[in-house]
């Protein structure tokens, strides 16, 4: 799974006013993960907040910031009515998980000594990292949510060692608000983070301060981590085919899967042959081609496309001049000659 990242509809540990505006820009983004925090608006308002973020194909997030035990019980309660995915926060799990069994909900602690308003994490690496391991042994939680940026510990060192003491997913909040800190925590084993204020206030280092310019430069920078940038980029034909100028083989233009797209200038006339194993696709960029097979001749104009499949015997002819073709064929397709009753013969239409 790569690297998470959870749109917090707050600010200072509080849910947003304009939560439900916010909402729409981050789900037109394609932001997929979707927080709020227990307090802030009404709880008529975080259900229906909630009930946009799923109908939005979105996963719900509520982060509990109780600071008392009855405070923590009632910010349990009000998840399961709300009806949210994943409950993050809180320390009390003893009586948390009473309240959420039965339930959908996925539930991640804080671990380690929370204290103040906005939430700061307290003591040392080793405190907090046996407090992750105690948690994580409980059934019923799903994963931590580490405060890392909330703590005067040294932030990386203490991200990677809590995600190597637990097997459990651990999500990390609080003051992130650069792209160096994204990589280290992606570095240190995190399965995702949580941003709100950062990108609500535009601090997120981007094009412009508002709030589609500072999501997207996030979406970006996570995918980048996660490797989901594509490195290709478009191709113009009339130019590929201008790179080369003989006849035969074919040239590799590009591999998608076990696929091979293949660009060839065919003149002339090919002997008749088949392929034992691998279907083909012939596609005419420039010229025509002509595809003979045993019960009728095909026109392949430009523009046009045929499927030859495996075992079909054809013979394949350029009869007025040079025909561009894009051939798309399996990588495992035979590197040399064609198959002529049994026979091979160096042939030019055939790799």
């Amino acid at each position: 799974m790569g690297l998470r990242f959870i749109f917090m509809l707050t600010r200072n540990d509080r849910t947003v006013e304009d939560a439900s505006e916010q909402l729409q820009t981050a789900l037109h983004l394609g932001v997929r993960h979707i927080g709020f925090k227990d307090i802030g608006l009404p709880l008529d308002q975080l259900k229906a907040l909630n009930r946009a973020i799923r109908e939005g194909g979105a996963t719900s997030y509520l982060e509990v910031v109780s600071l008392d035990r009855d405070s923590e019980i009632e910010s349990a309660r009000a998840a399961v009515e709300i009806g949210i995915d994943v409950l993050l926060g809180g320390t009390r799990v003893d009586d948390v998980l009473p309240i959420i069994a039965g339930t959908t909900i996925q539930y991640c602690p804080f671990p380690g000594r929370i204290s103040g308003h906005p939430s700061v994490l307290e003591g040392s690496i080793d405190e907090v990292v046996a407090s992750a391991r105690t948690l994580a042994a409980r059934d019923g939680v799903h994963g931590l949510d580490l405060l890392a940026y909330r703590s005067r510990e040294n932030v990386p060192a203490l991200i990677q060692a809590v995600c190597a003491a637990v097997s459990k997913p651990v999500y990390v909040a609080g003051s992130i608000d650069t792209p160096e800190r994204i990589a280290a925590l992606k570095q240190a084993g995190a399965a995702g983070f949580t941003i709100g204020t950062a990108a609500l206030d535009g601090k997120y280092p981007a094009d412009g301060k508002d709030v589609p310019h500072q999501l997207a430069t996030i979406i970006r920078d996570v995918a980048t981590l996660n490797r989901h940038i594509s490195p290709f980029h478009k191709e113009n034909l009339t130019f590929a085919f201008g790179r080369f100028s003989d006849t035969w083989p074919p040239h590799i233009a590009a591999r998608v899967n076990n696929m091979q797209i293949k660009l060839a200038r065919f003149e002339g006339e090919a002997a008749w042959h088949f392929q034992k194993h691998e279907d083909e696709v012939f596609f005419v960029h420039k010229g025509r081609l002509l595809m003979r097979f045993r019960d009728r001749d095909e026109l392949i104009e430009e523009g046009e496309f045929i499927v030859v499949p495996h075992g079909v015997e054809r013979c394949p002819a350029a009869p007025e001049g040079a025909c561009e073709v894009v051939l798309l064929e399996l990588g495992t397709t035979a590197g040399a000659g064609i198959v002529e009753d049994g026979l091979t013969n160096a042939g030019f239409f055939h790799t």
